[in-house]
């Protein structure tokens, strides 16, 4: 499944990366301990969490995630989008909470 995808199905914004929206996702992962998410997301999976500094690109860059969805409408700075647009790291937005999004997630086949 493609990134276009899951932003369409969930009315996600692109805060950063939105030319790279064609990414193809290989799986999901949600928390919002930064050293779980080095430990526990996937090359190609999409992030969960409503972390939203500067520190969730360098984990998404590291582990080479197709994108992060920042949760529950929580803010984005301006640095922070620079540099994920920098990284290549698409960050992703939406009002929904994290469970919202798993359970939407799943059922769109991301698992």
């Amino acid at each position: 499944m493609k990134l276009s995808e899951i932003a369409r199905a969930l009315d996600l914004r692109a805060v950063a990366g939105a030319a790279r929206l064609e990414t193809d996702v290989t799986g999901g992962y949600a928390s919002d301990l930064l050293s779980c998410a080095m430990a526990g997301a996937g090359k190609g999976n999409v992030w969960v969490t409503l972390q939203g500094h500067l520190n969730v690109v360098a984990v998404a860059s590291l582990n080479e995630l197709a994108a992060v969805i920042v949760t529950e409408g929580k803010p984005v700075s301006a640095d922070t989008a620079s540099k994920a647009e920098e990284e290549g790291v698409v960050l992703l937005q939406t009002p929904l909470s994290t469970y919202q999004v798993i359970g939407r997630l799943w059922d769109l086949g991301v698992k």
